[in-house]
């Protein structure tokens, strides 16, 4: 039995990881402006475009703003390549001629630190640290001292990773937060959440979380590279209506590249 052009568009759908909420609502659009309702090829044009216009809204470059040193935290659940991130984010703005701080707030992760001490010494930037198991909120409060003290144009902050559900580590990012605006005043200055490809719909959950917690400025989608069609960015796209920054899609500096609506709509349909 032939499929209809409605059910192959959900199919399409559903195979790039979109979620059944945008997916509905993508399917709804195509279908109300679709004058005939058999040509498949019109039907996808349409859904590319109402794709396409969703993406262009995040679409948004990195900038850093005015205030010296610029406070920048980043946030993620276990495993969404946060530390890494944060060190090739580092590595491209000390590329740029500026003075960059990487500030070790995981401290429950001894790899973490020691992740962002390689990242420190293969960039040439500096690095705020204290043992592992010291009070993240401190050691960030006293990195953010340590940068304003010392003429730093930007300091990035990591923190440990956590699942967005479990309300006491919630909690202790709102601490951090708090904290921050302390050790500066308006810090931090940009909230990042480092979102991972392969969650699929879950990273869209992750991201409301996270952002009832402390509203975030950006958002930066990771692991690109794998199986993942990452799809799910649409949805956040559509819903949160907050900037992407950059897609990740691998291990060096140069894999992490500034998001572009047209390349990465391409990406989503390649074996389309």
């Amino acid at each position: 039995m032939k499929q209809s052009v409605e059910d192959e568009l959900e199919e399409i759908l559903f195979t790039a990881d979109i979620g059944v909420q945008t997916s509905e609502r993508l399917l709804e659009r195509v279908t109300e402006n679709l004058r005939d309702k058999g040509d498949g090829k019109a039907a996808m044009a349409l859904l590319k475009e109402e794709i396409r216009a969703i993406l262009k809204t995040c679409e948004k470059p990195f900038e850093l703003g005015p205030e010296r040193p610029q406070i920048i935290l980043t946030l993620g659940v276990n495993g969404a390549g946060k530390t890494t991130t944060l060190g090739k984010l580092a590595a491209k703005l000390t590329n740029e001629g500026k003075k960059v701080l990487l500030i070790a707030g995981d401290t429950f992760r001894a790899a973490a630190i020691e992740q962002l001490e390689e990242w420190a010494q293969r960039s040439g930037c500096e690095i705020y640290r204290k043992n592992q198991g010291a009070d993240p909120s401190g050691t960030i409060f006293d990195g953010i001292k340590y940068a304003v003290e010392n003429g730093f144009d930007v300091a990035l902050a990591d923190t440990a990773g956590r699942l967005h559900n479990k309300k006491d580590l919630i909690e202790e990012l709102k601490k951090i937060d708090r904290v921050s605006g302390k050790a500066m005043a308006g810090a931090p200055h940009q909230v990042l959440l480092v979102l991972d490809a392969t969650n699929g719909q879950n990273a869209l959950m992750q991201a409301k979380e996270f952002g009832e917690a402390i509203p975030c400025s950006g958002i930066i989608l990771t692991k690109l590279d794998g199986t993942a069609k990452g799809g799910v960015i649409i949805g956040i796209c559509e819903e949160l209506k907050k900037p992407v920054h950059f897609v990740g899609i691998g291990e060096t500096v140069e894999d992490l590249r500034p998001f572009n609506a047209d390349e990465f709509l391409e990406a989503l349909f390649l074996e389309e």
